[in-house]
């Protein structure tokens, strides 16, 4: 038995962005591969028959994905870099032809979405100011200035944003002719046509105050471009980056399904709820319970006006069906796993879903809508993991201050119950972020060596509720720390932990929880702090959500709320720290930048703390996901290496 070693980031087959044929037969989807000789990621669209199950490669390039199928089923859109690495439009014909390129746009292409005949594709492009143009064509002159003009000037991802908005684009089919269709200053995303092919509904930014707000409005606009139409008063997409909503049409063009928010202070898209909406009015169909998922992918009205979409429950995902006219949500299959993605065939009858479990990467399911079953279409790490077999991941809950506190615990697969193990908790960003029914190689590279790990979600987190996830806003370190210890104290309790060998580990949020934690009690021996808050002072102006984000989350902007920023900061609680701290950091990171990690080091060191800063090059928040896999290794690595030395069972 092989432990899951932080070099799996190398092993592990990646599959996802699916498209199922109008008529539910084929999937495209896309399938991905670390190339270690050139230590990146590669991938091709692949095309399944989904009644036997053959899968065949559909295109050749290193870098394919995002595949989607035509009205017709006869083509597959999908998007492929272009020699200076700008994602382009392509289509490829399913009779075997060759791959055509469709567009060639300086700010390349996202959000693909065909028109219902098929003639034209509607996508999002980055579009620069004349003088950013001017700028990239002369810089072999050297350096220039960069004018910052508002708060929204960069994005963690995007890096410089300056003046550069999204805006949707039109591409005709066949002769690759494009016309830009929105404009100004706002963010644009998600464009869907109606019925007729004459308008397209889309989430845009450019709202008022957006220079220091997380809202998103619904517009539609004329396909040909013109003045949009604000659609759905007192419904909001997500304006952080990156900018999240979903609409569809109606079948008869009046209607649209939205997912977004209502909630003026609960700006996360993790807590969303589906709407059905006119240019006039809009109905929540949703209670929040079952939060829609965003980024999100497809929604789908039926025959009989209802609406498929996919939804988080309790840190589960579900294919659910709600009618336009009111009425219970129905669950038509899932449970048990994460699901992100979602593909509807034109009747509604069969979808497809990447799902993934507690104890296995990603695959592709195929769901019949009508009886609820599923079937799995790839089995793309099987091996993998008959030959590192998983921990194994339990959940219960407790109860804490009138809420109900929900844990996983994942233990070695070759668990022993009369044994006393280390035991590490993680901490989800967020803070609305959550653990979920889903493989988190984190865990598993910890409790494949030996470790309990313990996942909480404390009050805070989402897809437990709209009111559970409120409890968290201007209460970080507050209730939501007492309920990670009170879990801790749970767990301990059952004889199978030593309790002179905790450790914790958080990113992001987690990060923040983990440096305020070793600030507040001396139980834990390591902690491996990624990504953290520390400060919410200088966060306020260095991140590029400390605004938008932070001034709901902190109690207001910084000259109104100086005090309780500071009280509120594990910086401020340094001198308490006994605990040996790792931090971890992306030198790119513009979400939470690296000089939080930097006056958390220097602060400990001066105190005289053992404490050691790692920072990864060219890495920004998001890279433990998509950033280069040596540096995901490495993050895994030197976590791992950081509680074998403290707490590890080799001890």
């Amino acid at each position: 038995m092989n432990p899951i070693s932080p070099e799996h980031v190398y092993d592990l087959v990646k599959v996802g962005d699916p498209s199922i044929s109008p008529d539910g037969t084929r999937l495209a989807y896309a399938s991905s591969v670390i190339d270690r000789e050139l230590m990146k990621e590669r991938s091709q669209v692949m095309m399944a028959s989904i009644p036997d199950g053959e899968h065949r490669a559909l295109t050749q390039g290193s870098s394919d994905t995002a595949p989607r199928f035509s009205p017709d089923g006869g083509q597959v859109a999908f998007v492929r870099p272009d020699e200076r690495g700008r994602k382009q439009l392509w289509i490829i014909p399913l009779d075997f032809g060759e791959a055509r390129r469709l567009t060639d746009v300086d700010g390349g292409v996202g959000d693909i979405a065909w028109s219902p005949d098929g003639g034209r594709i509607a996508f999002v492009s980055d579009v620069a100011p004349a003088y950013d143009a001017k700028l990239e064509a002369g810089r072999d002159r050297g350096p220039d200035v960069r004018v910052v003009r508002r708060i929204r000037y960069r994005s963690d991802t995007g890096g410089w944003r300056g003046d550069r908005f999204r805006h949707v684009f039109v591409v005709d089919a066949v002769s690759g002719a494009v016309r830009q269709v929105t404009a100004g200053e706002g963010d644009d995303a998600a464009p869907a046509w109606s019925p007729d092919g004459a308008r397209i509904a889309y989430v845009s930014d450019a709202v008022e105050g957006r220079d220091s707000s997380w809202m998103a409005g619904v517009y539609v606009v004329s396909a040909d471009g013109g003045e949009p139409e604000r659609w759905a008063p007192g419904v909001s997409g997500f304006g952080q980056n990156p900018l999240s909503g979903a609409v569809a049409w109606s079948p008869d063009g009046g209607r649209l399904a939205i997912v977004g928010t209502d909630d003026p202070v609960l700006g996360d898209p993790r807590q969303a709820f589906l709407f059905v909406a006119g240019r006039d009015a809009a109905r929540r169909l949703t209670d929040g319970d079952y939060s829609p998922v965003l980024p999100a992918p497809e929604l789908r009205w039926t025959g009989d006006d209802g609406i498929v979409f996919l939804a988080d429950h309790r840190g589960q995902s579900y294919v659910c069906q709600v009618q336009a006219g009111g009425g219970p949500l129905r669950t038509l299959s899932g449970g048990g796993a994460q699901s992100v993605s979602l593909t509807v065939d034109a009747a509604a009858g069969s979808a497809v879903i990447r799902s993934t479990p507690p104890d296995s990467a990603g695959d592709l399911h195929f769901v019949d809508l009508h009886a609820g079953s599923q079937r799995r279409l790839t089995c793309s790490n099987d091996e993998y993991f008959a030959d590192h077999p998983p921990g194994m991941m339990s959940k219960f809950t407790i109860g804490r201050g009138g809420m109900e506190i929900e844990s996983r615990l994942v233990v070695p697969p070759d668990f022993d119950e009369s044994r006393r193990y280390p035991l590490v908790v993680d901490v989800h960003g967020g803070p609305h972020g959550r653990f979920q029914d889903s493989f988190d190689s984190t865990h598993h590279v910890l409790a494949t060596a030996g470790y309990l790990v313990l996942a909480v979600n404390p009050r805070g987190s989402t897809t437990y509720g709209p009111d559970f996830a409120r409890a968290v806003i201007g209460d970080w370190g507050g209730e939501d720390y007492l309920d990670i210890m009170a879990a801790i104290d749970a767990v301990c309790a059952r004889g199978i932990v030593d309790d002179s060998r905790l450790g914790i580990h958080g990113y992001s949020y987690g990060g923040f929880m983990s440096a305020w934690a070793v600030g507040h009690t001396g139980r834990f021996r390591a902690a491996v702090v990624g990504a953290p808050v520390v400060n919410l002072v200088s966060m306020y102006g260095t991140s590029d959500i400390g605004v938008s984000f932070g001034e709901p989350q902190w109690g207001g902007t910084l000259a109104d709320a100086f005090d309780a920023f500071v009280e509120r900061s594990p910086l401020t609680y340094a001198a308490n720290v006994d605990t040996p701290v790792l931090l971890l950091h992306g030198e790119d990171d513009q979400r939470c930048p690296i000089g939080q990690s930097e006056e958390m080091f220097v602060s400990l060191k001066r105190l005289g703390k053992e404490v050691e800063l790692v920072r990864f090059p060219g890495c920004t928040h998001s890279f433990l996901r998509s950033g280069h896999p040596k540096m995901r290794v490495e993050y895994l690595r030197r976590m791992k290496a950081w509680f074998d030395a403290r707490i590890g069972p080799g001890e």
